[in-house]
């Protein structure tokens, strides 16, 4: 009697651990997207991105992005740097900054940022081409 009591446990325990991981997505489902992915050269543009659940296609509010960068690595010119300034989204899962796009050309946005209830961290490198 002991013994099927352990078993049910078991069973009970293992069914729970199986549950509870199928529920949670994992950080890899996480990624930014640019809302647009050219924009005009000049000072004080404004870059857009969002934060996608892959899995469900629904937007991410309230992540702490902690990490950006913006440079022109995919143009061979990664000192090519410049300051990125966020500022506030427009709608929620939509994370804004304005930047200095001195140049046309490619200039790779990197972003760090954690998703509140999930371990890890969601880093992505987009491109956004600059144009005259």
């Amino acid at each position: 009697m002991t013994t099927t009591k352990l078993a049910r446990t078991a069973l009970a325990a293992l069914i729970g651990a199986v549950l509870t991981g199928s529920a949670q997505a994992e950080i890899k489902n996480y990624e930014f997207q640019l809302v647009q992915p050219t924009i005009k050269t000049g000072a004080d543009r404004i870059v857009t991105v969002r934060l996608v659940d892959k899995t469900s296609g629904k937007a991410i509010p309230d992540a702490v992005i902690f990490a950006t960068r913006l440079d022109m690595a995919p143009d061979g010119m990664q000192e090519m740097v410049t300051k990125l300034t966020p500022l506030p989204g427009t709608e929620p899962g939509t994370y804004r900054f304005k930047a200095n796009f001195s140049m046309a050309g490619r200039w790779q946005l990197s972003l760090g940022a954690k998703v509140q209830g999930e371990t890890g961290t969601v880093e992505n490198k987009l491109v956004v081409t600059a144009e005259k």
